[in-house]
């Protein structure tokens, strides 16, 4: 087994490490509206859960030479923001918003892909998401040393959540249903593959 010292490697290095090694990742599409009124989407698979009570989902935006990027930029100041889960049928459209587009472009527009509006914040979410959750700004963590660009940490709170009902049914989702994909290195993406259960001791 090989034993590797991560301050030895450089940044490109250690990504390629992280991205092959937590797999599978489930993929966030989240938009955000700038100060201007764009509608930003861009999708993240450092993404997770934080809390069931109160529900709490957690974002990393990493950030570049430029500093913020769009979404979490618009998010601190909006304070609001809709994670939508990627699936099978949505995966490719959303694929295309993973392009660098300047502020004031939509990548939205961009994908074609339909906004609808929130029930408790102000920024639309999308039509083709199965799942998608209205989110407010409940925590953030500014992480990464000074010579280096580092990540924006962020804590979402869900206000409203979103399900299609062909996926719903006594309180549960069926997964085959959502059929979420979830993102492996380089330009790999994995379906739900065989399911199996495991009992968890008493």
């Amino acid at each position: 087994m090989l034993s590797i010292d991560p301050n030895q490697n450089t940044e490109r290095e250690n990504y390629k490490f992280l991205i092959g090694s937590i797999i599978p990742r489930p993929i966030a599409f989240v938009t955000s509206v700038s100060k201007d009124g764009v509608l930003n989407g861009a999708p993240f698979s450092y993404f997770n859960i934080v809390s069931s009570n109160p529900p709490l989902i957690s974002l990393s935006i990493q950030r570049s030479a430029g500093g913020q990027k769009d979404t979490a930029r618009n998010i601190f100041e909006s304070k609001e923001f809709v994670v939508h889960i990627v699936d099978e049928q949505n995966v490719e459209k959303i694929n295309k918003t993973a392009a660098n587009l300047p502020p004031d472009e939509s990548e939205i527009e961009l994908a074609r892909l339909t906004p609808v509006e929130s029930v408790e914040i102000s920024v639309p979410g999308i039509k083709e998401a199965k799942i998608r959750m209205e989110c407010s700004l409940e925590n953030s963590l500014e992480l990464g040393g000074t010579d280096t660009p580092g990540c924006d940490l962020i804590i979402g709170k869900v206000v409203q959540f979103h399900i299609d009902s062909d996926i719903y049914e006594n309180g549960r989702i069926d997964p085959r249903g959502l059929a979420a994909v979830s993102r492996l290195a380089g330009n790999n993406y994995a379906k739900i593959g065989e399911i199996f259960e495991i009992e968890r001791p008493k």
